[in-house]
């Protein structure tokens, strides 16, 4: 039984799904959001994609603010509307309001991360009139509250029944095929990112800037793209190991004219040069994307070869169909990136062992 009943379905104008979304999260489930809006073209898609950290720290919020995921969002043709501004409790409580006049017949919460708060904020955007679909957890006995935000609900969803191999991706189709019977199958769960021309145009200028030239004559890499950094400093790589590794690549006469990027946040790429300024060769630079989400795809779309540890580049990769060596922990192989033809894992050795575990001569064997 579809959890949005095929007659409300039919007569709806809009829907509006509200979900927590790092990169990595959007990079596999936007595909299903545009097979939806495809599927049901009478309806106008909105998303909310919603500040987990919000805080009333007024420091914070120029970061919150220009979160990247909303550029990309914004770029997606099948999204009518996207909620950007939930970063502050007084622009939760606008944002709320400006759902509330939206008058949404159909809203679907895909929160996995504190689904009770989730049901409330569901039916607070959606009004009492919305058909509201949510996640529900396990009711906490010390939180009484849980049970009354669970019957704000007109529907959730069945728990997915994960199996040996399964991917992110059969998570999200689960999910939709209770929704509404929708089937995202094979390549059409493969990433994608439209880049527009001037974020191109960025990339190659940043190139001719740094006077990198083509792919080698010799067939190996003329661009390697290094992301040795994640959220958390379990999916993170040492940058001394990044310099170890192109150090030891540098001595190898076939790999002497490729040119080698790494990549850094905005918050840590000062802290990071200062570690290994002094051991990278000259043809080593370094980027950060402060200007638009659109820089970091342009980039990666540019390289011959990406190393990233689990975050959103590694998928990006994918996206982007550029070969990847992505570095792992066991804990959730779930994520490793889907097109397994281009790519190539290196797991950490334990389930217990953070991406540092990796150690160079591991990534120097699987490289051509």
């Amino acid at each position: 039984m579809q959890l949005l009943p095929p007659q409300r379905l039919a007569a709806a104008d809009k829907i509006l799904f509200i979900a927590h979304l790092a990169i990595g999260d959007f990079t596999y489930l936007q595909n299903f959001f545009k097979a939806f809006a495809e599927a049901h073209p009478h309806l106008k898609v909105h998303i909310w994609i919603d500040e987990v950290r919000r805080t009333n720290d007024q420091a914070k919020w120029g970061y919150l603010k220009n979160y990247a995921l909303y550029d990309w969002a914004e770029n997606c043709p099948f999204f009518a509307k996207v909620y950007r501004r939930t970063y502050s409790p007084q622009l939760l409580a606008e944002s709320i309001a400006e759902a509330r006049a939206e008058q949404y017949p159909l809203v679907v919460s895909l929160a996995t991360l504190r689904p009770a708060q989730y049901a409330r904020l569901a039916r607070d955007a959606g009004g009492p009139d919305a058909w509201v679909v949510g996640m529900r957890g396990k009711t906490r006995w010390y939180a009484p509250g849980d049970f009354l935000a669970y019957r704000k609900l007109d529907a959730s969803f069945a728990s997915f029944s994960s199996f040996a191999g399964y991917h992110i991706t059969d998570v999200y189709a689960d999910w939709f095929s209770q929704l509404s019977g929708l089937q995202v199958d094979g390549a059409a769960r493969y990433p994608f990112v439209d880049i527009p021309p001037q974020w191109q145009q960025a990339a190659a200028d940043q190139l001719a800037q740094w006077s990198v030239s083509a792919q080698a004559a010799d067939g190996r890499p003329g661009l390697v793209f290094i992301n040795p950094f994640a959220k958390t400093k379990k999916r993170c790589w040492p940058v001394a190991k990044v310099a170890d590794l192109i150090v030891a690549l540098q001595q190898k006469e076939e790999w002497r004219t490729t040119t080698f990027v790494i990549n850094a946040t905005p918050q840590e790429i000062e802290h990071a040069k200062a570690q290994i300024a002094d051991r990278l060769p000259s043809n080593t630079h370094w980027f950060s994307a402060q200007q638009s989400f659109f820089q970091l795809p342009a980039l990666l779309q540019r390289a011959d070869l990406i190393i990233s540890v689990e975050t959103a580049v590694m998928h990006l990769a994918n996206a982007v169909k550029v070969p990847v060596v992505a570095l792992m922990r066991r804990k959730n192989p779930e994520w490793a990136p889907i097109d397994r033809e281009h790519s190539t894992v290196i797991m950490a050795a334990r389930r217990g062992d953070w991406v540092d575990a990796i150690d160079v001569q591991q990534v120097l064997e699987v490289l051509p």
